[in-house]
C-alpha cells in the first residue's frame, strides 16, 4: 500500500489563516498494523474526501464523511484514528486552519466543536451545499482547491479580526507554550476568567490547554519528521519532570512515550513531512 502527501500553497489572501493544506492520496487502506493516529496540533480541520470515503473515531465519537462530503474537525486534545470506507484507493483533500483563522471563518463558539466532527452543511448556511455541489462536479484536484479556496476567501472578508486573542495566541506560540497565565493576565490587562472564556469561544480550549498542546507539538513534530528524535531531548526546557511530560504525552497519544515509539504510525507521521 502507498501513501503520499502533497502540501499545497495556500492563496495570499489564506495566509496566516490557513496553516495547512494539503492533498493526501493512498493505494488501499492503510495496513491494520499502523495505528492511523492523528494527535491534537491545535488546529480546526476541513476534509474533502473527493475519492473513497474517510472514517474519523475518538473516545467520544464516530463520524464517516461520504465521498465529496465537505467535513469540519473541531479543535482536539485527545487523539483519533483515522480510516478509509472501503479498501480501495483513496483521496482527501485537508485544510489546517490557525485559531486566528478557525474563528474567523466558522463563526461560532469554537468550544461546541471541540473533539467533533461535523459536515460543513450543517454548520454554515445552504452556500455550504452549494459549493460541496461545485466541487464534487469537478474531476482535477486543481479545480476543486480552487473552488474551496476562492470560497474561504469571500467567508474571510465578512469578518472581522479579534485582536486580544490574535495577541494571546501569538504569545502562546511564540515561547512555544510556556508563557503562564499570570503573564497572559499582565500582558494583556484582562483576568484569567475573562481568558479563559475568550479562548473557549474563539479557540476551543483553555488557555492552558492550548499552550499544552503547542508544548507536545515542540518533541512531536521532530520525532514525526526524523526517526532518529530521542523525546528525551531537551524534555526539561518544557516540562517539570519525565513524569510530566509522559502525562501529557499520554493524553494526546493514548500510550506512553515508550510504547508510542515502538508502534507503527506511518500514517501520523506523514502529515508533518515537507
Amino acid at each position: 500500500m502507498k501513501m503520499k502527501l502533497t502540501h499545497i500553497e495556500p492563496h495570499p489572501q489564506l495566509k496566516g489563516y490557513v496553516s495547512k493544506m494539503w492533498v493526501f492520496e493512498s493505494s488501499g487502506r492503510v495496513p491494520a498494523e499502523d495505528m492511523r493516529l492523528v494527535v491534537p496540533n491545535g488546529m480546526v480541520k476541513l476534509t474533502i474526501p473527493f475519492r473513497n470515503g474517510v472514517s474519523g473515531r475518538n473516545s467520544e465519537m464516530f463520524h464517516l464523511s461520504k465521498e465529496s462530503r465537505l467535513t469540519l474537525i473541531g479543535i482536539g486534545d485527545i487523539p483519533a484514528i483515522i480510516d478509509v470506507e472501503e479498501d480501495a484507493p483513496s483521496g482527501t483533500i485537508g485544510i489546517e486552519f490557525s485559531p486566528a483563522g478557525a474563528y474567523r471563518l466558522f463563526q461560532l463558539r469554537q468550544s461546541e466543536l471541540k473533539n467533533r466532527i461535523f459536515l460543513l452543511e450543517d454548520v454554515w448556511d445552504r452556500t455550504a451545499r452549494e459549493v460541496q455541489e461545485m466541487i464534487a462536479n469537478q474531476e482535477p484536484v486543481e479545480k476543486k482547491l480552487r473552488i474551496i479556496q476562492q470560497y474561504l476567501v469571500k467567508r474571510l472578508r465578512r469578518s472581522a479580526a479579534d485582536p486580544v486573542i490574535d495577541y494571546c495566541i501569538r504569545l502562546v506560540k511564540n515561547t512555544n507554550g510556556l508563557i503562564t497565565m499570570r503573564a497572559l493576565e499582565e500582558k494583556t490587562g484582562y483576568s484569567s476568567r475573562w481568558l479563559y472564556d475568550k479562548f473557549m469561544d474563539k479557540v476551543g480550549v483553555s488557555p492552558k490547554s492550548y499552550a499544552s498542546i503547542i508544548r507536545f507539538q515542540q518533541f512531536y513534530e521532530p520525532w514525526a519528521r526524523n526517526a532518529g528524535y530521542r523525546f528525551k531531548d531537551n524534555l526539561y526546557d518544557y516540562f517539570y519532570d519525565q513524569a510530566h511530560f509522559i502525562k501529557e504525552f499520554k493524553r494526546f497519544t493514548g500510550l506512553s512515550p515508550l510504547k508510542y515509539v515502538k508502534s507503527e504510525n506511518e500514517f501520523g507521521r506523514i502529515f508533518y513531512r515537507e
